[in-house]
């Protein structure tokens, strides 16, 4: 019982931010997806030395894995943890600085870069069915859960930044501040499930699918 009142309180807390911040989430969505875009148009009018380097990286990798490579998964797991926490911690600490926003803004639309950078060259490597199949578990995958915190870490930042800029009160700054700490941690855990998926997850996906690439 405990557990699900507790699970139950984490979905309203989430829902109602959501609700209370529908424009931030918006604006969000619009320059994540445009660094999608501009990973996806960059990919595409890279140069052929390029593309070609891309290519190798991306068949040696899966020749590698044919070969029976055994992937350290708790390396992978502090690796991830690492990088995802970082990150965390970046869009906490950003988010109550002056300019806080342009930050959020730049990490965004570069998260979206890499996103769609990865999925292209996947795709321009594999072609569309086995590059989207590969794509889905190698980078999908992970990706449910992560960019949804970094949406919802990027938000609540922008909720701070706004705060210290419109309102001069201490009070509601100082509420401001605690209630952007607390949702960056509770954020915090979604992304260790994030690592994970990432270091224990995929790659069992990953040897089921290998035969067929």
């Amino acid at each position: 019982m405990k557990e699900k009142k507790k699970k139950n309180k984490v979905k309203d807390i989430l829902l109602q931010h959501i609700k209370t911040n529908k424009k931030e989430y918006l604006l969000s969505l619009i320059l994540f997806f445009a660094g999608v875009m501009i990973g996806v148009l960059f990919i595409n009018n890279t140069s052929q030395n390029s593309g070609e380097e891309i290519k190798g990286y991306i068949t040696g990798f899966i020749d590698l894995f044919k070969e029976n490579y055994n992937i350290d998964k708790f390396s992978l797991f502090k690796q991830s943890i690492l990088e995802n926490l970082g990150l965390g911690i970046l869009l906490w600490f950003v988010g109550g600085a002056i300019i806080g926003m342009p930050i959020v803004c730049g990490i965004l639309i570069f998260r979206g870069f890499s996103l769609g950078y990865s999925i292209a060259s996947v795709i321009a490597t594999l072609g569309t069915g086995k590059g989207l199949l590969f794509g889905v578990i190698t980078i999908g995958l992970k990706n449910i859960i992560f960019i949804p915190c970094i949406l919802a870490l990027s938000v609540s930042g922008f909720k701070l930044s706004k705060s210290i800029l419109k309102d001069k009160r201490k009070e509601n700054i100082k509420f401001e501040i605690y209630r952007h700490s607390f949702f960056s941690i509770l954020i915090t855990f979604f992304l260790i499930i994030s690592s994970i998926v990432e270091s224990y997850a995929i790659p069992v996906f990953l040897e089921m699918i290998i035969g067929i690439l």
